[in-house]
């Protein structure tokens, strides 16, 4: 579906990565940065994080909230880059080539941090 891309009508809506609670306030934020500038504004004495690893881990209401709401939500515009970067990724990690797979895993597997197993 290209021209629906090459005329820029396809989002992607983007949840918080992490919910930060200190208190009665609460705070989303979508990346490792943002978690960090946060703390540093509000302290981390107190402070419960709840890191999302998917939609799933939301309630309705904090999935209304962070990701569904036109009010609120972020979205991110999908460019021809974009679907060019994810097929290239796609077909690399998923694709029946064993050597590219295990060159993109050597290459990144110390850039790891987050890793559920």
């Amino acid at each position: 579906m290209r021209p629906l891309i090459d005329e820029g009508y396809v989002y992607i809506a983007q949840p918080p990565l992490y919910r930060v609670k200190k208190g009665q306030a609460e705070h989303y934020v979508y990346s490792d940065r943002e978690l960090n500038a946060k703390l540093r504004e509000i302290g981390d004495k107190g402070v419960n994080i709840q890191r999302y690893k998917g939609l799933g881990e939301m309630n309705p209401g904090q999935l209304w909230e962070t990701t569904m709401n036109p009010e609120t939500r972020t979205i991110l515009q999908v460019t021809l880059e974009d679907a060019v970067a994810a097929d290239e990724m796609f077909s690399i990690l998923m694709g029946d080539e064993v050597e590219p797979r295990k060159n993109f895993i050597m290459k990144n597997a110390k850039q790891v941090t987050n890793l559920d197993i």
